[in-house]
């Protein structure tokens, strides 16, 4: 008996084969992980990055008005004209010699003030809200009538800014001592 031997494109086709199969599981076990996680920690990066620039920005219009605010448009149209913020962005401190900008800037290197409006991840706005109360205080006289009812409404004594795509949020609604803390530091 005798043997034949396998034509030598057979070999080929399988060395080929099994050169395809290998590179597609190293994609898919080592490469596609790793550029997902690095895709990953830039938007979670990014994402903080803008919260804390909306967290000074705060912090600016309340210096300004002498409350926050829940509207993310006018808070960012403070940022962009108020004359003060222009100031303090192009400033220099006197003593350090530093700059006295207290935006940070984004990954890409620079401040960029309409990023603020929107996470990078899912490019949806973030969250603002702002504090609301109700005081009420009846003042009654000796023989127990009412004579009259003040309230004091309140708004705007803290905030609370939330990622749409993660917990991360800075500042509480409830709480004055978590008042510009964000939940990552």
């Amino acid at each position: 008996m005798s043997r034949k031997s396998e034509p030598w494109y057979i070999h080929a086709i399988l060395g080929v084969v099994i050169l395809g199969l290998t590179y597609l599981l190293i994609q898919v076990a080592i490469i596609e992980p790793r550029e997902t996680v690095k895709l990953q920690n830039y938007y979670k990066q990014e994402s903080r990055l803008r919260m804390m620039n909306l967290r000074e920005a705060q912090i600016l219009f309340k210096g300004e008005y002498g409350h926050f605010t829940d509207d993310l448009d006018s808070l960012i149209n403070f940022v962009k004209t108020d004359s003060a913020v222009a100031a303090k962005i192009t400033g220099i401190d006197s003593i350090t010699g530093k700059s006295s900008n207290p935006f940070d800037n984004l990954t890409s290197g620079e401040f960029i003030v309409d990023s603020l409006y929107k996470s990078p991840r899912s490019f949806q706005q973030f969250v603002l809200e702002v504090d609301s109360s109700i005081v009420v205080d009846t003042v009654i006289n000796r023989r127990g009538k009412i004579v009259k009812i003040d309230s004091t409404f309140t708004r705007g004594t803290r905030y609370v800014i939330q990622s749409p795509d993660s917990k991360d949020k800075i500042g509480d609604k409830d709480n004055d001592a978590l008042l510009n803390t964000a939940s990552w530091e």
